[in-house]
């Protein structure tokens, strides 16, 4: 399993993210549904880094359907909308 390190996000008019992006790695962009399916397959990890502390990207069963955030801690920092757009 890779585990891959997310520096940017591409958002939908309504501000969902749509895909996950480093632009230095060969896998981006990586659209949300197949990171989805990455993490719960156990294929890959993703993480962020902000202030040098690593986050892990986790799947959420939201009300309508399933989304990525940050595992959540005391900073909005590193939340995939706060990312720059790719």
């Amino acid at each position: 399993m890779a585990s891959r390190k997310v520096t940017k996000s591409r958002k939908d008019k309504l501000g969902n993210i749509t895909h996950l992006c480093n632009p230095f790695e060969s896998w981006s962009p990586r659209t949300t549904h197949d990171v989805i399916r990455d993490i719960e397959n156990k294929l890959d990890s993703y993480y962020v880094i902000v202030d040098y502390q690593e986050v892990d990207i986790i799947v959420v069963d939201g009300a309508y359907g399933k989304y990525l955030r940050t595992d959540p801690d005391k900073t909005k920092k590193n939340n995939l909308d706060e990312l720059p757009d790719c």
